[in-house]
Order: structure tokens, then sequence, then C-alpha cells
């Protein structure tokens, strides 16, 4: 078992396999390291594939204090995980709790990414509903903590953007739900009060996103509502980034369309690598219906 130790003593567990250019994956609040299976398998016949556990998620240590748990740190394990790796520069990958970890980490410490990929993020980005996901984040958290996580899994499992993983693939997303129970409810609670009630809106970062030139591609399913607006907006923002919607799919993206993830993800990190990824041309200017002169 490999272990990255953090600046403040927090021993994160990471997996690797394949040889090749790096991809870290880094996982959703609802997963863990196990949730990149699909995408440590496909990749790492031609690239070093790296999945961790973020602070909170067995077996990595799970911290007792919240104030251990916020963005920023979620952004400084990522480089602490790549730093024991050995790994200068990576395509970083993220879901939801780890897209908002991989859009941060393009902000802070851009010199560590060959490219970013961003999906479902967008829960708690909406201003009007910036108190809503505040406070139902801090539901959620005792939720965890009254009823254990094996219980309150089969709550959380059957969210509005994660039911179309069950219609889709019962078995696959029965084991998400499973895995999902085995959490540390501490370490969930943690995290949804120090790092999900706590961050800011990508809307507020809209100065640095602008400036931010990383090839970048977004996906969000088209029955993941509340990705798919500020999706839009990161799609307009930034200036290297590409916009995938995936049709009739939710929030757990990797999973319940593997296929469709893995084609899109290798097909954007061809063109990054080929150096055919670039800034949107200044010519493609959104304020023009037709050109006339």
């Amino acid at each position: 078992m490999s272990f990255a130790t953090t600046d403040d003593g927090v021993r994160l567990y990471f997996e690797e396999a394949g040889d090749g250019s790096p991809i870290v994956f880094v996982h959703e609040f609802g997963g863990d390291h196990r949730s990149w299976e699909p995408q440590m398998r496909y990749f790492s016949r031609r690239h070093r594939c790296i999945t961790f556990g973020a602070r909170g998620y067995p077996p990595s240590d799970v911290p007792e204090d919240v104030e251990a748990y916020s963005q920023k740190r979620a952004v400084q394990d990522i480089v602490a995980v790549m730093d024991a790796a050995k790994v200068d520069k990576a395509h970083v990958v993220g879901l939801s709790m780890g897209g908002f970890a991989t859009l941060h980490l393009g902000l802070e410490q851009p010199d560590r990414a060959l490219s970013l990929v961003v999906a479902g993020a967008g829960y708690g980005a909406e201003k009007e509903f910036e108190d809503y996901f505040r406070d139902v984040s801090l539901e959620v958290a005792r939720n965890f903590e009254a009823q254990g996580s094996e219980v309150f899994a089969r709550t959380y499992a059957l969210g509005a953007s994660r039911v179309q993983f069950q219609n889709k693939d019962p078995r696959g997303w029965r084991e998400f739900a499973e895995q999902l129970g085995e959490h540390s409810a501490l370490g969930a609670a943690n995290t949804m009060r120090g790092v999900q009630a706590r961050r800011p809106s990508i809307y507020d970062l809209a100065d640095g996103l602008a400036r931010m030139t990383l090839p970048t591609l977004v996906v969000v399913g088209d029955e993941d509502d509340h990705c798919i607006q500020p999706g839009v907006f990161l799609k307009k923002t930034l200036p290297a980034c590409g916009l995938l919607v995936m049709p009739k799919t939710g929030h757990t993206l990797n999973l319940e369309e593997p296929d469709s993830f893995n084609r899109a993800l290798a097909e954007f990190i061809a063109q990054v690598e080929a150096g055919r990824w670039s800034r949107r041309d200044p010519r493609a200017t959104p304020d023009q219906i037709m050109k006339t002169s």
C-alpha cells in the first residue's frame, strides 16, 4: 500500500498502474479511489494512472478536526500525492468535488498540470442556490453522523442526479452505493462541513478563470441540472475550454457512461499532447450571429 504524507501529517492512500504520461484521478464526495476503476483499467494501457483517497476516506487518514478539511487543502492534497509518486506534471481528472479541486489546482498551481478535466462540477456554484446548498450540505453531514454511512448511503445514492445510473446499470449502481456505505461517517461529515459547505462559487472566480490558459475539458450530464449552467459558464470563461454534454446522463458520469467518458477523455488527452487543444479563436466572438462585413 502506498501513502503520501501531507505537510499537516495526514496520510493519503494512492494506487497506480501503467506507464506513460501521467493521469491523476480525483474522486467525488460520494466516491473514493475505487470510483475510477473503469478509467484505471482503460488508460493504464498507455498512461501512468494514479487514483487516491481524499482525506476522510479510508484507507486515507480521517482527521477528527473539521478545520483540517478545506477547498485549499484539497488542492494541496493532490500535489502531495503527485510529489509522493514523483510526478511533476499530470493530466488531472476530477469529478464533482474532485472537479472543483481540479479547477482550483489550475488556478493555484497551474505548473503541475498538463491539462484539466472538470466533470460534474456545479453544486453550490449557482448564486441563487448558495444558501440552500450550504444548508443541505450541513444536513447531509448531520445525517451521516446520526445514521451512519451504511444507512444514510441508501438515501444519498438515490439523489435526483444518481437514479440515471441506477436505471441504466443496477449492478454498477449497487456497487457504488455499497462502497459509499463503507465510508467513514466522520470523514463524510467533516468533508461536507469543511469542503463542500465552505467552498466559493466558481462565479466568484471569474477573473482568475479568464486568465487560466490550461487546456480544459468540462463534462456534464444533461440530467445533472445544477451542473449545466456552471458548465456553460466555464466554457465561456476559460480561454482553452471545451464543453461536452452527455445525453440522458446524471452525475456519476465516469461510472454511468464509462465507454463514452473514456473515449472523450482519450481524444482530449491526445489533442493536448499533440499541441492541438488551443485557445478559442478570437474570431469566434460570441456576440456575432452572422458576419456581414
